[in-house]
């Protein structure tokens, strides 16, 4: 399969590269070929208002958690926590991949910055499948390409406390005892905040 065919622009390309470069398992060009001929993803925002919320927005963000992701596993490399660069990759680029095809440009009414109304383009926020958010990425991969176990957690897990699912008691033992499994969901939750705080916002001060 001729994958390049359907990666033009530098940011498609610089995705497709680490995937070249550092996964070897089976079915992720299957995953790809999918990912860019039935999703926008690739010109989807992260976000409707907060992060990334311009068209492409989602790329660059899983560019940057994958960039913070490996410097993490240098970091913790140097703790003897040993991360594969393979499953960083993987759970870098794809964390986000429930995302696709969710958000819609709609025309509103909104107030401008000296209060005067006017009709804008903006994101609104529509799910067709809604399987969750962590949970609905680890099911859009597994149809063609297998994931390990401490790669699905780390996906399923990779807003930690963020997610709705730990806002009561046993959410939170089951996120605790995945992150006592494997140190790869507490690094992907890590990179993304990082990715989202660093990387995509601008300060006030």
């Amino acid at each position: 399969m001729n994958i390049d065919q359907y990666f033009t622009t530098e940011k498609e390309n610089a995705f497709l590269g680490l995937f070249k470069v550092y996964v070897q398992r089976e079915g992720w060009q299957d995953l790809l070929q999918q990912v860019e001929t039935r999703t926008d993803f690739f010109t989807a925002p992260a976000s409707t208002r907060h992060h990334g919320a311009y068209e492409g927005g989602l790329l660059d963000h899983s560019l940057h958690v994958c960039y913070r992701l490996h410097d993490l596993r240098r970091t913790l490399a140097n703790q003897h926590i040993v991360l594969s660069e393979e499953s960083c990759t993987i759970c870098a680029l794809l964390h986000d991949i429930c995302k696709a095809n969710q958000y819609h440009k709609e025309k509103k009414w909104q107030k401008n910055d000296v209060g005067q109304w006017e009709e804008k383009m903006v994101y609104i926020f529509k799910d067709d499948m809604p399987l969750g958010h962590g949970e609905k990425s680890v099911m859009m991969i597994l149809p063609y390409m297998r994931l390990t176990a401490e790669e699905q957690l780390a996906i399923r897990w990779h807003m930690g406390r963020f997610d709705t699912a730990a806002d009561n008691y046993n959410g939170l033992q089951t996120l605790g005892a995945a992150q006592r499994a494997y140190p790869l969901v507490t690094a992907l939750h890590l990179a993304d905040m990082m990715a989202t705080w660093f990387d995509e916002t601008e300060y006030d001060g």
